[in-house]
């Protein structure tokens, strides 16, 4: 994602510098693809960026918080930060505090939808005393939407609306799956209809990320217990998801997937690892 809104940012006229250190084979792929500008390491980028957009795993938005500091710090620098990490509020009020004890401000923001290939498809959702400035950025194709100036606003629309799209595949997975294992599926597939419409390559999709929602849904169960819910729920959706990420399915990138999977060889590579078959 990160390297699509690097790509909406070139076109919309920006210009956009990033930094390979460290990263994997296809993040260098993508940010190539993007034509993004590609610096030695941290350092550079963050004195070269009147803006640092944090886009990566949940697990480690505040880890990427600290590089930047550090880096602000050894530079010296002081660019703005905008933190667009499925994170839950109090997560981005602690990168807030954390950056602010090096001189740093932070915009939260939320990214909700696919990388923009069509105008509209992707949402970002800013909060913070200075979120108008990352709003103002050209993001082209790419809806930006101030929801309030106190960090913690934002991420807890992506933490809403990412209960639903998410806990929804697994919520579809392990339905499916049961179906399977007691052999209804064509009947539970008719019952359903439209709301299974493409489950095979839904189920496939969220296999190639599922690493990452692991942690995603651990700040969804945070932000829900903070409201006063059960976290319990969205805990065990981390599970459905865990057990997802070991399959061989999670191995490949999201982009890689087969838009032709078929549902029924889904469930059957997931059942044989649940039933304690061997990995091929």
């Amino acid at each position: 994602m990160g390297s699509a809104i690097g790509a909406a940012l070139r076109e919309g006229g920006a210009a956009v510098v990033t930094t390979l250190e460290g990263r994997s084979e296809r993040t260098a792929r993508l940010a190539n693809e993007a034509g993004l500008e590609c610096l030695p390491d941290l350092d550079a980028v963050v004195a070269a960026a009147d803006v640092v957009l944090s886009i990566g795993p949940p697990c480690e938005a505040e880890a990427i918080a600290a590089g930047v500091a550090g880096a602000a710090v050894r530079v010296p620098a002081r660019p703005l930060v905008a933190d667009l990490n499925a994170i839950s509020p109090a997560t981005a009020r602690r990168i807030e505090a954390a950056l602010a004890a090096h001189g740093l401000e932070l915009v939260d923001g939320s990214i909700s939808g696919p990388p923009s290939r069509a105008a509209g498809s992707t949402r970002i959702y800013l909060s913070g005393p200075r979120a108008a400035e990352v709003a103002a950025l050209p993001f082209a194709g790419v809806d930006v939407i101030g929801v309030g100036g106190e960090v913690g606003t934002a991420s807890a629309v992506k933490m809403s609306t990412a209960s639903v799209y998410k806990g929804s595949t697994a919520l579809l997975t392990q339905a499916l799956l049961a179906a399977d294992a007691n052999g209804v599926l064509e009947h539970v597939l008719a019952d359903l209809g439209e709301r299974a419409d493409g489950a095979g390559l839904s189920i496939a999709r969220a296999a190639a990320k599922s690493g990452r929602y692991v942690d995603e849904m651990r700040e969804i169960a945070a932000t829900q217990a903070s409201a006063g819910l059960t976290p319990a729920l969205f805990e065990a959706m981390a599970e459905v998801y865990s057990a997802l990420a070991e399959r061989p399915l999670a191995r490949q990138s999201p982009e890689g997937v087969d838009e032709s999977v078929r549902l029924d060889e889904v469930l059957r590579e997931l059942a044989d690892r649940r039933r304690g078959g061997a990995d091929p």
